[in-house]
This record gives C-alpha cells, sequence and structure tokens, in this order.
C-alpha cells in the first residue's frame, strides 16, 4: 500500500510538535521568539540590501559609460529576486522557514562577493550575472516578513508585518551612509570604490542567513502546517480550522488585490528610487548626498512599520492602499518639481516614496496573509513576489531609457499617476466584499 510523502511528513512533524499544537501559550511564546530571531536577521538584512540600492546603478554607469543602461543593475536586481521569491517560497512550503530563508541570503552573500570580482576585473558580464544572483538576498529580506506572520492572529498580522520590517531599518540607513567608509576601505585594499559597499553587503547577508540557520527552531511554518493538519484530522472540518486559525482556504479576490497593490507600488518606488542618484550625480551631488537621500528613502521604507502594521490593522487594508496611491502620487509631483540642487525637496519626495512604498507593501502584505491557507502559504506568497519583483525589474530597466529619452521630472510624474490606481483596486475589493457578504447573508 503506498503513502502520500507529503502527508507522511506531515504525520510526523504532527507528532513532534504535539505540546504546540495543543497549547495556545506554548504557541505564543514561539511566536514572540520568532519575531525577536527576523528582527536580528533583517538588521543585517537591511545592510546587504541598502548596498545595491545605493550604489548599484553608479556602479554599472561607471562601468558602461552611459546612462541608458544605469537602471539594468536594478533590473538584474528585481529579476534576480523574482527567481529567488519563487525558490525560497518553494522551498519554505516543502522544508520550512529557516531552510528557505537561509538558503536566500547565502545565495545574495554570494552574488555581492561576485559583484566585488566583477569591478576588480572590470567584466560587465560577471557584474551581471552577479547582480542577478545578488537579488535573492534581497528576494530573502523581503519574505522574511512573512515568518512572522505564520503564528500571529489575525487582528496581529499587520503589526507582525511591521515588526519585522521596522528592523530592517537600523542596517538600511547604515548602509548607505557607510558608502563613503566602505569604498575607503575598498580602494586601501585594490577595489574600486563603487564595489566597496557590496563587501557589507556579502558580509551582513551572509550574517542574516547564519541567524536563521542557527535560530529559527521550531520551525514557525511547519508549526503552522502541523496545527492546520492535526486539527483537520481532529475535527474533521475545514470550517473549525478556519476558526482556530482565523483564516484558512483561498480568497481570490483578496490574493489579486494584495498583489496588485504590491505590484503597483513596486514599480513606482523602483523606478523613480533607481534613477535619483544618477540624476543627483549629474547636477553636482557627491556620493555622501547620494548616501544621505538613500538613506532617508530606506529609512521611511522601514522605519514607519510599527505605526503602519497598527493601522492596518485597526483602519483596514484598503484604507491604507488608498493612503498609499495619494502619498505615492504627492512624492512623484515633488521629484518633478524640485530643483536639482535642492537637497530638502530631494529628501522629502523620497522620503515621500518610502513612506508610500511602505503603506502598499504592509496593507498588501496582510491582504495575502488573510486570503491564504498555511498549507500552501508560502508557496503563494513566493508566487506573488515573482510578481512584484518582475514588476520591480521592469520599473528599474524602463526608467534609465525613460530619463534618456525625457527627463527625471517625466519619470516621477509617471510614477505618481500610476499610483493612483490603486483607488480604483481598492474600491473594486470593497464592493466585491459587500456583494459576498449579501450574498452569504442571503444563503
Amino acid at each position: 500500500m503506498s503513502h502520500d510523502p507529503e502527508q507522511v511528513t506531515l504525520e510526523k512533524q504532527t507528532s513532534s510538535l504535539r505540546c504546540l499544537i495543543d497549547s495556545p501559550e506554548q504557541r505564543r511564546k514561539l511566536y514572540k521568539r520568532t519575531l525577536m530571531i527576523v528582527v536580528l536577521s533583517q538588521i543585517f538584512g537591511g545592510a546587504g540590501l541598502a548596498a545595491g540600492v545605493t550604489v548599484g546603478a553608479l556602479l554599472a554607469q561607471d562601468m558602461l559609460g552611459s546612462d541608458s543602461f544605469a537602471g539594468i543593475p536594478s533590473a538584474l536586481l528585481t529579476l534576480g529576486s523574482a527567481i529567488a521569491a519563487l525558490l525560497v517560497g518553494r522551498l519554505s512550503q516543502r522544508a520550512g522557514r529557516r531552510i528557505g530563508l537561509a538558503s536566500g541570503f547565502f545565495a545574495g552573500g554570494i552574488g555581492a562577493v561576485g559583484v566585488v570580482l566583477a569591478a576588480v576585473v572590470h567584466s560587465v558580464p560577471l557584474l551581471f550575472l552577479s547582480l542577478l544572483i545578488y537579488g535573492a538576498g534581497t528576494a530573502t529580506n523581503l519574505q522574511a516578513r512573512y515568518a512572522g506572520t505564520d503564528l500571529a492572529l489575525p487582528n496581529q498580522r499587520a503589526t507582525a508585518v511591521s515588526t519585522a520590517m521596522v528592523s530592517t531599518t537600523f542596517g538600511a540607513v547604515a548602509g548607505p551612509n557607510l558608502v563613503e567608509v566602505m569604498g575607503g576601505f575598498a580602494t586601501s585594499i585594490g577595489v574600486p570604490a563603487l564595489a566597496g559597499p557590496f563587501i557589507l553587503g556579502a558580509a551582513a547577508f551572509l550574517l542574516a542567513g547564519l541567524v536563521f540557520l542557527l535560530f529559527l527552531r521550531p520551525d514557525p511554518l511547519l508549526v503552522a502546517n502541523a496545527i492546520a493538519n492535526a486539527q483537520k484530522s481532529e475535527q474533521g472540518s475545514q470550517s473549525d480550522v478556519r476558526t482556530s486559525m482565523g483564516k484558512a482556504g483561498s480568497n481570490g479576490r483578496g490574493i489579486i488585490v494584495g498583489a496588485t497593490v504590491m505590484i503597483l507600488t513596486q514599480i513606482v518606488m523602483v523606478a523613480i528610487m533607481t534613477m535619483t542618484p544618477v540624476h543627483m550625480k549629474h547636477h553636482g551631488h557627491g556620493l555622501s548626498e547620494v548616501g544621505l537621500v538613500i538613506s532617508i528613502h530606506i529609512c521611511a521604507m522601514y522605519l514607519p512599520s510599527l505605526l503602519t502594521g497598527v493601522l492596518v490593522d485597526k483602519i483596514g487594508r484598503t484604507a491604507m492602499s488608498f493612503a498609499s496611491g495619494a502619498i505615492l502620487l504627492l512624492a512623484g509631483l515633488t521629484a518633478a518639481l524640485a530643483p536639482a540642487d535642492s537637497m530638502f525637496l530631494l529628501v522629502t519626495a523620497l522620503a515621500l516614496l518610502g513612506l508610500g512604498w511602505n503603506f502598499g507593501l504592509i496593507s498588501g502584505t496582510a491582504l495575502i496573509v488573510d486570503a491564504t491557507d498555511p498549507t500552501t502559504r508560502a508557496k503563494t506568497q513566493g508566487s506573488i513576489d515573482v510578481l512584484v519583483a518582475l514588476a520591480g525589474a521592469s520599473g528599474g530597466a524602463l526608467s534609465g531609457m525613460v530619463v534618456a529619452s525625457s527627463s527625471y521630472a517625466t519619470l516621477s510624474l509617471a510614477g505618481g499617476f500610476l499610483a493612483l490606481l490603486l483607488i480604483p483596486v481598492g474600491i473594486w475589493y470593497q464592493s466585491s466584499k459587500k456583494v459576498a457578504k449579501s450574498e452569504s447573508m442571503s444563503a
């Protein structure tokens, strides 16, 4: 008689995790411990993430000698993150968050080492390949936010996401401000200055991977799967799992809307952010000023997260997606109208850009978690992050071409008005929820 390998695995997990399945108090403790581990890893991950964001476009511009291709690094990073998001999501679903996230960060660290080598030997093909692999660290850093939600109650999910994201701020803000320091260090060992931040990125991603590999035990996703499996067996009803876990089964509308919110905010953010350092360099700003603007931008992407999570849980996912669209429009208008020599307005525009992205990502993520079942959640999340990354890749690749053929102002205006699509998407979701509710009541 044959047995389903996945079913056998689930039964073994259920047996070994019985104390967590039977004890809500033990699950609460594991939930808090998981968040602490995610926070620690995100501090390192944020530093690794910042390297490519800050100098990737400048390094490519220096090696290629053309602004038209300055968006290619961002496109490769996000394309690499798309591939990694799919692989990390699938691996996490099969082997747990610990193995999936550690593997992704290790790949990102290897990619960062490759970027440094490419700069030393001045090899554009190696640079492009390494940036593609480096994107795995970016994807993993973003996917780590899901680890905190696996054992969260429905009214804690956005807050759990935000707790993971806010910890990224510490590394992400420090990274860009270390551009000159790492550049000086790189020069002292015979490496081009612009490759210096990638030395930091390599160490940061590898450390983030080690944190997950060594400490994320027991694995929160495997625990959530075991709980769902045990309740299906013992209670014999998927509706019972809904009651105790907060949400089971797939909600197609929630998945579509959550994905759309994250995709639109990613396109707008990546496109404008990618070309800001190039725009600043053309108008006489130095690396330290570029680092300051990008660090404030990344700070705005992550630091408001704790408040954002509370707002998403309290006033709703849709309302916060509306706010995201409005803020991104304001960011685009400010960037387009800001004089090139005005550091204050450039900082303001990039801070608003980060804040609008923050609102969109957390509200969209919460919608995805609400709409998915633990037994398929990681795979679904990985697939959606693929679309988000591909959207970012498109925004990054097109941004350089738009600026080369038109202007930075045109790019910023286009991004701002694109963000307004979040409003009709949210209205459609709200109306569909009302229809579903009335149908349920009539039934």
